[in-house]
Formats: C-alpha cells, structure tokens, sequence
C-alpha cells in the first residue's frame, strides 16, 4: 500500500509476507522493489524489515534522497515505532531494555544478547494493553540491529508470539503460559507502525504512520 510519494520518497505499508530484498535461497520469490519497479520506476532501499513484519518503509526515488536518508538511518536520527504483541504479562509498564546484542551470534543465525562481545543497543517498551496471557506493547528500537526487537524481548522473558525462532533462554525467571492459553498467529506479532523523519530535500521533519494490518486487528 502506497501512502505518499513524490519526486524524492515513496513510502509504503508492507504487508506480511513480502520480502525487502532478495532472498539468497530463492532468488524468484517477490521483493517490494520487484512488486513496484516496474509501475513506478527506479527506487532505492534504505532499511528493511522482515518478511513476516508488516509496516511502514521509506524508499528514495533519486540517488541524492538515498544517500541522505541512509546517512540519517546510520547516525540514528530517524525514529521508529512498533506495535508488538508478546506472550507473558509483565508487571512493569515501561522498560528499557539495554543489553548489548550481537547479530548472528549463534548456529541459528540469531541476534543475541552477548554482555562480552555484543555491540551497545537499546529498546525501549511500554504496555498498551493487558490480556489474559499476552501484552500489546508499544516498542521504540533506540538502535536498528537486526532482529533487535525480537532479540532484546525474549532475552527478558516476553517473546513475541507466533515467534519459533527466539524463545525465552533458560536462564530466564519468567515462566512462559501454556501454548494452548495462546491465540494462534501465522507469523510473528510485529507491526512497524511509525517512522519519523527529515525529507531528504526540503529538510522538514515528517512522520508518516501505517494502520494495523486486518491479522493483527482481528487477534487484538
């Protein structure tokens, strides 16, 4: 879904299911520059998210708007929001998660907490809403690594649901609920909601926002 363009950005709603970049393993499978080259000509991928997160994503429409918003995502100056639904109910309202996270630090090609050698990272949570075995939290990454907020969540106990890749370390105090105690969802329950901005030829600070996908509207 298109939900503004002109001559410098173009930024979209991504729907779940939809690759940001080509796939090693199978190259054939659809990419956002794939679905909308070919309609509206040229673009340039800035950030990404994972093929089953849905949201909002900028992409440049000119080779100058590119370098400027990939300077502004790695100096860490664009803003992000994401909606989450994690399994467990915390006590707390808000957290700042802060352990250092080190990007395909295990066989299984995850992001993992690693106080030795990760890098410095930091998510910040806060409840929206409470249900009987699940949270609705909103989720600001202060840094962008990979699988960050997938990562950062489970370390403490409160993985997201329909996640089968990152799950509670056994370390953790937290006991997870029963599967059967929790809804079903095809994928995992992360939705990119807003992103915050400066347009990459006027200079002004722009916030654009993505409605929550039918699947996730439907589960809450």
């Amino acid at each position: 879904m298109i939900l503004f363009q002109d001559e410098w950005i173009l930024v979209i709603s991504k729907p779940a299911g939809l690759l940001s970049i080509r796939d090693g393993y199978n190259p054939n499978l659809p990419t956002i520059q794939g679905v909308l080259e070919p309609k509206l000509g040229k673009l340039w991928m800035i950030h990404r998210l994972d093929k089953d997160t849905s949201g909002i994503m900028v992409l440049a429409r000119t080779s100058e708007a590119h370098k400027n918003l990939d300077r502004q995502f790695a100096e860490r100056k664009v803003r992000k929001i994401y909606y989450a639904i994690c399994v467990g109910v915390p006590e707390w309202d808000e957290i700042l998660i802060q352990s250092p996270l080190r990007v395909n630090g295990d066989r299984k090609h995850r992001t993992v907490v690693d106080f030795e050698h990760g890098k410095p990272a930091e998510t910040h949570v806060r409840v929206i809403s409470r249900y009987g075995f699940y949270t609705w939290v909103e989720v600001h990454p202060h840094s962008g690594y990979t699988h960050q907020i997938r990562a950062h969540l489970s370390s403490i106990g409160y993985p997201l649901l329909g996640d089968s890749l990152y799950r509670i370390p056994p370390n953790c105090a937290v006991i997870p609920p029963k599967a059967e105690n929790l809804p079903a969802f095809p994928r995992v329950a992360l939705h990119a909601y807003a992103l915050t901005f400066s347009h990459p030829n006027s200079g002004e600070e722009i916030t654009f926002t993505a409605p929550l996908p039918e699947d996730f509207s439907s589960l809450l």
